[in-house]
């Protein structure tokens, strides 16, 4: 029998030799015990030394390791999240009974941290980092900034914080709150010292090429005016109305009469915040009949909360404030007016029909907006076609109680350009997101057998919703103030619904879809 030569392999001869006879019976046989005693001393120092071997090869391989593995353990260093396999739960690595770790056999992935911005949009691509400049201090000595400024009064501030975030009732009818000027900090005391800082970022964002399609660069240009034009003065709309004009810095606007020299802006409360709404859906339902409109911060409103801005056109007939009508008409007298279909295809009315200068399509594109805003302060002023709130205007003001006589109620905010009789002009577009599809007012399509087919095609191709995340997005304060995607999505909803519905009341009363475009 030859000797082994590894230690694995004289333990084994060992055993083996244990076995044969010849030495079993010499184990067991009436010998001396000193022999036994030499045999069991050769069998631990043999083992001994097979210990010895193993411990040496250990330290050899840990002395290599670094050599053999540098960019598995830069790759270990460098992950900045705990790693979690492909089946979701989290297994820590084997352990070996000599100190060293095994990886278990399965396919890591890194977590990421959640998004903290918007989710990505179709139409924009991420903005490029643009260095932010700090605003100079004033010198020393310098008089301490004080003039004029707004705040809305304490009991107007307590009612509007109990309104829920967003969808606060679609922006419920002023109550008659008041503007009240103060004296504050905020704002220099007039002229040039009046603007604001230029170097800050636009809030009009527009991070693609181009902006959408149904806003032109006039759009883009005069809501950007809105946005962030540097305000040079405050001035009443009128000398005995509440209503004020922001006039904005713009020497390429043009000499805007009533503004002075450069454009202005008419202020709205916070809560007609539907009214930047109202200016991206009659956009992308290519009515074209609304005026810019925007969301801002200023410093003027000592509370810091965003407001819409509408540009101030002073040819609008009479003008374009709170109270008057251009075209003077009864609800009887309009029902009477869309039988006519006036100026329709080119005819020329007869003197008997009663027809305006206005044209028969603007009537339907009217109902048809505010339908869908449910714009009730045109069309349904005492509130007879739906369920009012006590909030509503109507309400406040005794008129819910005058549905008796519908015939007799003259419908309000009807107004054209002075060089263009034939159009209406949109103003006043406060919407209520917050009406239930039960509590509809189908007053306001009484009468309309015609609609443009512009606007029914948007409602039909399934893309209003994707088409008002693009455009409201724009608006960076708006879009903030209503919660982000999120709240925008729920007043989309609400539109949308409302938007089968009207397709629906199309359809069942058989009413035509004509191209509106004269």
């Amino acid at each position: 029998m030859t000797c082994p030569d590894k230690p694995g392999q004289l333990i084994n001869w060992f055993i083996c030799t244990l076995c044969v006879p010849g030495v079993r019976k010499l184990w067991s046989s009436r010998r001396p015990r000193t022999r036994r005693n030499l045999l069991l001393g050769t069998a631990c120092a043999i083992y001994l030394g097979f210990l010895v071997s193993q411990v040496g090869r250990a330290s050899l391989q840990h002395r290599r390791a670094p050599e053999k593995g540098p960019q598995q353990s830069r790759d270990t260093a460098e992950a900045p999240f705990p790693e979690l396999p492909l089946d979701g739960t989290l297994a820590p690595p084997e352990s070996q009974s000599n100190g060293t770790t095994l990886q278990p056999n399965v396919v890591y992935i890194t977590l990421r941290s959640k998004r903290s911005k918007p989710a990505n949009i179709r139409g924009t691509v991420k903005p490029k980092r643009r260095k932010k400049y700090a605003v100079a201090s004033p010198a020393p000595g310098q008089e301490a900034l004080d003039g004029p400024s707004f705040q809305l009064q304490e009991a107007a501030r307590a009612a509007d914080a109990e309104l829920p975030g967003n969808i606060q009732g679609g922006n419920r009818a002023n109550t008659g709150r008041p503007w009240m000027l103060l004296r504050g900090p905020g704002v220099r005391g007039g002229g040039s010292d009046f603007q604001l800082p230029h170097a800050r970022e636009s809030n009009i964002r527009i991070y693609s090429e181009s902006a959408p399609s149904w806003l032109s660069k006039e759009d883009i240009r005069r809501m950007r005016l809105l946005a962030d034009g540097a305000v040079v003065g405050l001035q009443p709309l009128s000398p005995n109305s509440k209503a004020l004009l922001l006039v904005l810095e713009g020497s390429t606007y043009g000499s805007v009469p009533g503004c002075g020299p450069g454009p202005c802006g008419l202020v709205k409360h916070p809560l007609d915040m539907s009214e930047v709404f109202a200016f991206h859906l009659d956009r992308i339902l290519g009515l074209n009949r609304t005026l810019p409109s925007v969301s801002r911060k200023s410093e003027f409103i000592q509370d810091g909360r965003p407001f819409p801005v509408i540009l101030w056109d002073s040819s609008l007939s009479p003008t374009n404030n709170d109270t008057h009508s251009s075209v003077k008409l009864t609800w009887g007298t309009y029902q009477q007016l869309l039988k006519q279909k006036c100026w329709q295809n080119g005819r020329v009315p007869k003197p008997d029909w009663g027809c305006t200068e206005v044209h028969h399509h603007e009537w339907s594109k009217m109902a048809l907006f505010d339908f869908l805003l449910q714009i009730y302060n045109r069309l349904d002023t005492n509130c007879c076609g739906f369920r009012p709130q006590k909030e509503d205007a109507c309400v406040q003001n005794g008129l819910r109680l005058k549905c008796d006589h519908q015939d007799s109620v003259v419908l309000a905010h009807i107004v054209q350009r002075k060089h263009d009789p034939r159009h209406l002009v949109f103003i006043n577009n406060k919407g209520f997101f917050d009406r239930s599809e039960d509590n509809l007012n189908f007053k306001l399509l009484k009468g309309i057998q015609e609609f443009p087919e512009s606007a029914v095609s948007v409602l039909k191709s399934q893309h209003l919703r994707q088409k008002l995340l693009q455009s409201l997005f724009l608006d960076k304060v708006y879009w903030e103030s209503q919660g982000g995607r999120q709240g925008i999505e729920k007043l989309i909803d609400v539109i949308e619904q409302r938007a089968q519905i009207l397709l629906t009341y199309i359809s069942a009363h058989g009413a035509k879809v004509l191209p509106m475009n004269e």
